[in-house]
C-alpha cells in the first residue's frame, strides 16, 4: 500500500507545541489519475505487455511512480536498454516527475 503523511500541530499550552503526523492509506484498488494516464500510455507503447503495474509512492501528488512492466519486448535487452524503452515510452510524463522506479522482466513461459 502507498502511505502519505500529513501533519498536524498539537498546542499543549505555555507555548509548548507538538508535531503530529498522520498517516493515510489507500488500497491499491483505488488507482489515481496520474497512475491510471501511466498504466495507459505503458499499454500503448507495449501491447505485449503480460503485467503492468504502476503505483504512485509520492503519496498521490504524482510526483514518483514505481513501475513494474512484464513484457515480450523486454526479450534480449539488457536492463539498461529496458529501462530506457520505458523511460522513452513515458517521455512527456517523466517532464512532471521528481522520480521513477523502474522495475522490467520478460514473461516465463
Amino acid at each position: 500500500m502507498a502511505a502519505a503523511v500529513s501533519a498536524g500541530i498539537l498546542g499543549l499550552g505555555r507555548g509548548r507545541r507538538i508535531l503530529l503526523l498522520r498517516h493515510t492509506r489507500r488500497t491499491f484498488a483505488s488507482q489515481t489519475d496520474g497512475e491510471a494516464r501511466v498504466v495507459q500510455v505503458l499499454k500503448e507503447k507495449f501491447p505485449r505487455a503480460s503485467a503492468i503495474k504502476v503505483v504512485d509512492i509520492s503519496g498521490g501528488c504524482g510526483a514518483m511512480y514505481e513501475i513494474h512492466i512484464e513484457s515480450e519486448e523486454f526479450k534480449e535487452k539488457r536492463t539498461v536498454q529496458q529501462h530506457q524503452m520505458v523511460n522513452q515510452a513515458l517521455s512527456e510524463e517523466i517532464k512532471a516527475m521528481h522520480g521513477l522506479r523502474i522495475f522490467t522482466s520478460i514473461p516465463k513461459h
